[in-house]
């Protein structure tokens, strides 16, 4: 016989989990207990749940394995939320535990008690309160096979305070051999006859095509075929987006010349298409045919509706395709590379920008330069996003953590964080706007209390930068969406990191290389000017654009 919160911590280790990150509460005691005796598992504490949320999902992202968050019941549970639809949205495997007042009899009336359960069903693949110890092991088994099981996603468990001190004598069930199935070989025939048809087809690569093998096989057909591609945000870097074939990235939602190459392709093959991202076209009656392959069929709308879907393993189906496809000397992706150079060549334009405080395009450029191939950079939500999604070019998958599901705010650090501890040796840098950071600013003393190695920019406009500029657009009154801010500087170094401030836009890319390269948390303030930013982003875009 053994304590349910001893046989919580068994059936966890079992799956292999190596993080808890949380806030304990009251009601999660005893498994704090079992917790501090696991030799497997280690116990980031958090100064914000949400923060633990975040991090969780991303070791989740990182490693395709479940990340796994605790708080305690009442507001620690509501504080998980927002992090539960991060990682429901963006495809994250991440279990939240949640404590509870004891089910069997009442300890202190409703005081905190709200139907968590009900709370979390919106927002994950799975959640149920543990009502008996014995089915602890069944139950975890089932929630972290759903966690990751495509699509990967949130789920939540709720361990009341009387079921964690029960005596079981259950244990843990292991993990069965899983396959996913596999595309029939009707519809990948039906697609390769469809492309050797077509006269210039292009592949759009989104969420669903993010991971490792489904990045090779994808290079490995456009190695084959040189049919061109484009990445959504989510798809960033999963093939090498220095490639000769690379147009770019869809960073925009119209106009841009990634819009351009798409409409001028009469096939698209949309791999990993995944209908939480911002869509980067529209499908018309009539218009430009859809080759869908993913794990689902496609979710069906009036702009989504594909003539042929492969459905099954994204990777065994892109390889099969790639086996029996044959070049085709028809094929003509001239005009797709016409445009491919005129969009290399905008992507350029202001990356060696000397104005101060510093132009966006000049950010990115130089945080390029200076980053290698397997750095990371972690991006918090901002107009900034658009920059470096657009002109940042991903060397290798999951090397540019963005968000263009949820698209919250506050998720950049603690997302850097959680690729620390997966990649301790790999330079990592977390990039935020003002209003992003200070919203989870307060990890910054996790980071030093964890000996961390992290670089924090934030770029600085004092002002909510994103929805300003709408503002501007909309042609309404410039209102309530500036503030103030502490001198970063001295905030870092009130928590024991060491603060910097860029003060040209020639100090950025050095100050960047030191900080890299420096032991320790470095927080640099780095003024932006967001001003260009309507005539960059969409005036000139689609002027250039629509002239070709």
């Amino acid at each position: 016989m053994q304590k349910a919160s001893d046989l919580t911590v068994q059936c966890l280790e079992n799956e292999g989990v190596e993080y808890i990150f949380g806030i304990p509460g009251e009601e999660n005691l005893d498994l704090l207990d079992s917790l501090s005796r696991s030799e497997q598992i280690k116990l980031i504490l958090t100064r914000h749940e949400q923060s633990a949320g975040f991090m969780a999902a991303t070791y989740g992202r990182l490693t395709g394995k479940v990340g796994v968050c605790l708080s305690t019941l009442g507001p620690g549970a509501t504080n998980l939320v927002t992090a539960g639809a991060y990682a429901y949205l963006g495809g994250m495997p991440m279990m939240m535990i949640t404590g509870q007042k004891p089910i069997k009899k009442s300890k202190q009336g409703r005081f905190q008690i709200i139907d968590v359960c009900k709370m979390m069903s919106p927002l994950t693949k799975y959640t149920h309160q543990f009502a008996s110890a014995d089915n602890i092991p069944s139950r975890i088994r089932e929630a972290v096979r759903l966690a990751e099981e495509e699509k990967p996603g949130s789920v939540h468990l709720e361990l009341p305070e009387d079921i964690a001190e029960e005596l079981t004598e259950s244990l843990p069930i292991p993990a069965s051999l899983s396959r996913r199935p596999l595309a029939e070989e009707k519809a990948i025939n039906a697609a390769v006859a469809k492309l050797e048809a077509a006269k210039s087809p292009i592949i759009v690569i989104g969420a669903g095509a993010n991971r490792k093998m489904t990045a090779r096989v994808l290079k490995q057909l456009i190695e084959k075929t040189g049919i061109p591609f484009v990445t959504t945000q989510l798809g960033k870097g999963v093939v090498d987006e220095r490639h000769p074939r690379f147009l770019g990235n869809a960073a925009l939602s119209a106009g841009d010349f990634v819009h351009r190459s798409i409409e001028s392709a009469d096939l698209i093959i949309n791999v990993g298409h995944d209908v939480i991202e911002k869509p980067p076209f529209f499908m018309v009656r009539g218009g430009t045919e859809v080759i869908h392959v993913n794990f689902r069929s496609a979710e069906v709308d009036p702009v989504y509706f594909p003539q042929i879907e492969v459905v099954g393993d994204i990777a065994n189906a892109i390889w099969q395709i790639c086996e029996a496809i044959t070049p085709q000397a028809h094929w003509d992706f001239s005009r797709l590379l016409t445009i491919r150079e005129a969009n290399e060549a905008h992507v350029q334009e202001g990356s060696t920008d000397a104005r101060f405080p510093m132009y966006p395009q000049r950010v990115v450029a130089d945080l390029r330069k200076v980053m290698p191939s397997t750095g990371i950079i972690a991006l918090d939500n901002g107009v900034y996003k658009i920059w470096f999604a657009r002109n940042y070019k991903a060397h290798m998958p999951n090397t540019v953590l963005l968000d263009n599901a949820l698209a919250t705010m506050g998720a950049g650090m603690p997302s850097a964080m959680a690729a620390r501890l997966v990649y301790p040796d790999t330079h990592i840098v977390s990039v935020c706007g003002d209003g992003g950071f200070m919203m989870n600013s307060q990890e910054l003393e996790t980071a030093v209390r964890l000996n961390m190695n992290l670089v924090v920019v934030i770029l600085r406009d004092d002002a909510y930068g994103m929805i300003r500029w709408k503002q501007s657009q909309m042609g309404l009154a410039d209102y309530g969406l500036t503030y103030g801010n502490p001198d970063f500087v001295k905030y870092a170094e009130s928590y024991g990191a060491k603060g910097h401030r860029v003060e040209s836009a020639e100090g950025f890319a050095p100050l960047i290389e030191r900080c890299l390269n420096e032991p320790g948390v470095h927080v640099i303030d780095c003024p932006v000017d967001y001003t260009e930013n309507d005539y960059i982003l969409h005036q000139e875009i689609k002027v250039r654009s629509a002239e070709l």
